[in-house]
């Protein structure tokens, strides 16, 4: 026997998941658990028996909800579902899959239309923070075709604008949860930052790397993947996160000048694999480092000279525009905005099958 659970599939941003209410899964989270991972076929490096694309950009959750708290419409828990362990993880923020949280709650009926364009204040359960995503329907109905286009996506769609709200610290606590600009941990210099997500910075160089490098070429160095998860997991009581063995943060992000006239180039490890772009809140925390004086990025990163500070975070496919609104106060950077622009779109509506027995009937 199967159990018919309503989902929908999306992409959202440079990742791709299944998108369900609240009340369609269990409400105890054991079950809740082993529901998404029968739905998305974990553990198994092929996802070959769920719905997952065997990466982790691919094996994503997002869990909606009318909102909990006045200032929001709408409520978002993200889970990370670890393609080869039996493990949901909720311990992050996904900004990619967040792209499409507007959308699903208007077609689900938790938020109506509000014209050609709808506003929609999301809850980030994850974090208890507020991101403010704008959409267009016409008609009442989202639009997903239209002439936006980002890197790492083929094709073009509709614009989704996304506006983060006092996201520093969201995880870690404070935009530097160590105190400081630049550490050093285990012979490296590293800035650990947090503005929406935890993200460790480190020169490509000091590892004897240009930074150029695919993924795949990376992931098929084992001395720097080791040098790289002992930084992690060195790091991880320093930001606040405690033993980050079992955790997909902080993220780990080599840096180096830009390649394609961006401000800063970068490879980025998820905690293990080598992203083949770069997280929404990973480039925003990357983009924030790159204007902190004192940081690794200093020396490194471009910035512009005038004008709104618009840097464009260079990874394996293309770029990253973050618009980034700034303060230095009595020695501190202070963080007033953060906004930058992705696109979504519905990929099947219906219901995901998994065994009675993980959720009896």
């Amino acid at each position: 026997m199967e159990r018919a659970v309503r989902c929908m599939a999306m992409r959202g941003g440079t990742s791709k998941g299944l998108y369900f209410l609240a009340d369609d899964l269990p409400s105890d989270i054991p079950t809740r658990d082993a529901v998404l991972l029968a739905a998305m076929g974990s553990p198994d490096i092929r996802q070959i028996d769920g719905m997952g694309g065997a990466d982790p950009l691919t094996s994503k959750i997002a869990v909606v909800s009318k909102p909990s708290r006045v200032d929001a419409d709408v409520d978002y828990l993200f889970l990370q579902c670890v393609v080869d362990e039996a493990r949901i993880d909720p311990s992050q923020n996904c900004g990619n899959i967040l792209a499409g949280v507007a959308a699903f709650a208007v077609l689900r009926g938790i938020v109506p239309p509000q014209g050609d364009v709808t506003r929609v204040r999301i809850h980030m359960v994850n974090t208890s923070n507020v991101a403010i995503a704008t959409i267009e329907t016409p008609d009442g109905v989202p639009n997903f075709d239209g002439t936006a286009r980002i890197d790492g996506v083929p094709g073009t769609h509709a614009p989704v604008l996304l506006d983060f709200l006092d996201v520093a610290g969201s995880t870690c606590g404070a935009l530097l949860p160590t105190g400081h600009a630049k550490d050093v941990v285990n012979g490296v210099d590293v800035t650990c930052i947090d503005n929406g997500m935890p993200v460790v910075l480190m020169r490509a160089a000091d590892f004897g790397i240009t930074g150029a490098e695919t993924p795949e070429a990376m992931e098929a160095n084992q001395e720097l993947r080791q040098k790289v998860e002992a930084l992690r997991l060195a790091v991880g009581p320093m930001m606040n996160l405690g033993d980050v063995t079992k955790k997909t943060v902080p993220k780990m992000c080599l840096i180096s000048p830009p390649l394609a006239g961006g401000a800063v180039n970068t490879r980025n490890f998820i905690p293990h694999r080598v992203h083949k772009t770069i997280g929404v809140l990973g480039a925003v925390s990357v983009a924030t480092a790159c204007v902190l004086p004192g940081s690794v990025a200093e020396g490194i990163a471009v910035l512009p000279t005038d004008g709104p500070m618009r840097l464009d975070v260079e990874h394996p496919t293309g770029f990253f525009t973050v618009d980034l609104e700034v303060e230095h106060s009595d020695g501190e950077l202070k963080v007033r905005r953060s906004a930058l622009l992705r696109t979504a779109r519905r990929l099947m509506d219906g219901f995901v099958y998994v065994p009675a027995r993980v959720w009896p009937l």
